[in-house]
């Protein structure tokens, strides 16, 4: 009686009447029960009260969270205060119970655990005070009620708070965390040895050879946003994370795949149209060996995605096998620019310009080098093109049709679109 007591006059001040109002008897019932608490050292334990109706199973402990005694005490305390004040719980209070919930989550406590422990404790101290309720006092017992409620109902928003915003920021420490990483196995800047330990922590196994496969859309992809996450999900149902990892890098959808895993690419160009639309341009690399073939693989990846941008290539995936020789050339500027103008640069004398010319030689070699595909290619007609052959032998001083000099004209007009020429002007090398 003597802890029951000193409960108490925690709320009343000394000096008053032996006989307590029946309005804030219910005070007294919560800080009994607290009293018992505190005297058995856990909720539920130790001798009932007379006519306490039975209680639900515990939640947490069903889960295996055992409900924490101080915490449980502490907030029949405040139970206590706001059935006796009718008041609010004090923002202090919520802010503790935000910490609390915060703590939770940090011990991976399920949030539905934590509200429940907190419901369930608020319902053990609603059913003592059902025993006491008389009809002479209706208005009294709604008072408490009303306030009990508003109590219990703030103190869950203030866990649920709490709860979520510690959730957030672990995600966005994960985030982080995953960035980091993404940015030094795209850009090979750290220790190689250390790298392979922290993708095992991500479920990706540098292993073996590996494809990188880039997307580019009107919009640029983010990490976290619709299409990201849809692709993720698509891709990772059907190859698992150990095969597949999906990411954003400058804009970009990467997609980093095992090289012996050869439906990834197809399956993700699929995807991202599916996700974004048919307006987007996809590049894959070809394999390569451990993380440092990941890194040369992104850079050819996105070279290859710009190549095919710069070449107006309107097949939506693009291969960087397939672009190789343009990748030659682009390596050497200056002796491509050499071959363009030494080769092609007499088309500038034709009427109308050498677009015409230039245009007509790109579909002769592209059908083959014959004039009846050329010209159905063209819509023009096989004489047309018969014309412009020769025009081209005799401003060029090389013959298409010449097996010997047709591999330098060939080369010379890859070169051609490679520069965008004759639509940029041809720039000397100093």
């Amino acid at each position: 009686m003597g802890l029951q007591m000193d409960v108490l006059l925690t709320h009343y001040p000394r000096g008053m009447p032996g006989r307590l109002p029946r309005a804030r008897s219910h005070g007294w019932v919560i800080t009994a029960h607290l009293a018992e608490v505190r005297q058995n050292g856990t909720m539920g334990k130790g001798k009932p009260p007379p006519n306490a109706q039975p209680t639900a199973p515990d939640p947490a402990a069903a889960c295996g969270k055992p409900a924490s005694t101080a915490d449980m005490e502490r907030y029949l305390e405040q139970l206590a205060g706001v059935s006796i004040s009718k008041g609010r719980l004090p923002d202090e209070e919520l802010e503790d119970l935000r910490q609390l919930a915060a703590a939770a989550a940090g011990r991976d406590t399920a949030l539905r655990v934590l509200v429940a422990e907190y419901l369930s404790s608020a319902h053990r101290v609603w059913t003592e005070l059902s025993d006491h309720r008389q009809a002479q006092e209706l208005q009294a017992l709604k008072d408490v009620t009303s306030s009990l409620i508003r109590a219990i109902g703030e103190a869950t928003v203030a866990l649920t708070e709490g709860y979520e915003t510690a959730h957030r920021a672990a995600i966005r420490g994960e985030e982080a965390t995953r960035r980091e990483f993404v940015d030094d196995l795209l850009e090979g800047r750290t220790d190689l040895g250390r790298l392979a330990e922290r993708a095992e922590g991500f479920g990706l196994r540098l292993v073996g050879r590996h494809r990188v496969a880039v997307a580019r859309a009107m919009k640029a992809f983010g990490a976290g946003d619709d299409a990201t996450r849809y692709v993720e999900e698509a891709l990772t149902a059907r190859f698992g994370t150990r095969d597949v990892l999906i990411t954003t890098k400058d804009g970009l959808l990467v997609c980093v795949s095992p090289g012996t895993v050869t439906q990834v690419p197809e399956c993700y160009a699929a995807t991202v149209r599916n996700a974004v639309g048919e307006r987007c341009r996809i590049a894959v690399s070809q394999p390569r060996p451990g993380p440092s073939g990941i890194v040369r693989s992104y850079q050819e990846a996105c070279s290859t995605l710009d190549l095919a941008t710069q070449l107006g290539l309107t097949h939506p995936v693009v291969h960087s096998s397939d672009l190789l020789v343009f990748q030659v050339l682009g390596r050497d500027r200056a002796a491509i620019t050499d071959l363009v103008t030494t080769v092609l640069g007499g088309l500038e004398g034709a009427r109308g310009g050498p677009k015409a010319l230039l245009d007509t030689l790109t579909a002769y070699f592209a059908s083959g080098c014959r004039n009846t595909t050329t010209a159905r290619r063209l819509g023009l007609g096989v004489r047309t093109v018969t014309y412009r052959l020769s025009r081209i032998r005799q401003l060029t001083g090389h013959d298409p049709s010449d097996p010997d000099q047709r591999y330098i004209l060939q080369t010379a007009a890859l070169g051609a679109r490679l520069l965008d020429w004759p639509s940029h002007p041809l720039q000397p090398a100093d």
